[in-house]
């Protein structure tokens, strides 16, 4: 499966999610998806197009996405991760920072994806990336922030007290920190060059950060967890999570590890 192929399902996801930009949302949970999180009518509408058209594809697939779990198309064959709506909080709260992401790996490890693609669902905005041919936006190529100075720095905060205070060594030396509350756009802005450092002390999804993850190392970013650990070799399930550290560049990871660990 090809790039192209991620695309046109991104563009009818945008067709249907992206239209309603200006409407709010249901904010009441249909039931609780695989992944363990709430799913909203929203997810649940990305996630069936997504599904919908891989099935068109008549290509043999194993599914791994947020809501509908593990499961075979065709007998089974490389790993589809999909995280319909990664920001559904936001996108419910009317908060217009969300988004579509699909990757595909040919085995079961973090380091065998090959292809990752991610849509900003306000924008139409569309990065993707290939294993091997570099990353791009909207068809550009794009690379990662070449100096080291922490110009902006994207965090995750999951419980903002103890998370905080882990990070605010970090935060302390940017000259702008952000929580946008949609960890796969916050590794696309990463390996457009927007974000300096994005860095995620709660464990993280898989399917949140597997499109994020081949955009980064694509566009020359490192890629670790927040202690420095490489994370190709973690299995792709629903089950595990890893903490993230996502820099432009190797100077900036590495000031970045002394400034969190120090």
């Amino acid at each position: 499966m090809k790039a192209q192929d991620l695309r046109d399902i991104g563009g009818r996801i945008f067709a249907s999610v992206g239209k309603k930009r200006l409407r709010p949302f249901s904010t009441s949970p249909v039931r609780r998806g695989a992944g363990g999180d709430k799913s909203f009518p929203i997810d649940i509408e990305a996630e069936d197009i997504i599904i919908s058209s891989l099935r068109s594809l008549g290509e043999p697939l194993s599914i791994v996405s947020e809501e509908a779990g593990v499961f075979d198309i065709n007998g089974g064959g490389p790993l589809v991760i999909i995280d319909p709506i990664d920001g559904s909080k936001n996108a419910i709260s009317g908060v217009p920072f969300y988004c579509a992401s699909i990757a595909v790996s040919e085995d079961d490890r973090v380091g065998s994806i090959s292809t990752g693609y991610i849509i900003n669902l306000l924008t139409g905005d569309e990065f993707w990336a290939e294993k091997g041919n570099g990353a791009f936006f909207n068809g550009d190529p794009v690379s990662c922030q070449k100096d080291d100075i922490f110009y902006f720095v994207a965090y995750e905060a999951q419980s903002s007290a103890g998370d905080l205070r882990h990070l605010l060594p970090l935060l302390s030396e940017a000259r702008k920190g952000r929580c946008f509350g949609s960890l796969a756009l916050d590794l696309a802005y990463v390996s457009y060059g927007a974000l300096s450092v994005f860095a995620g002390p709660a464990r993280s999804r898989i399917f949140d950060f597997a499109s994020g993850y081949l955009l980064v190392k694509e566009a020359g970013g490192v890629i670790t967890d927040i202690e420095g650990n490489h994370i190709e070799d973690i299995r792709i399930s629903l089950d595990n999570r890893v903490t993230l550290l996502a820099a432009g560049n190797r100077k900036l990871h590495e000031k970045a590890l002394g400034l969190i660990n120090g």
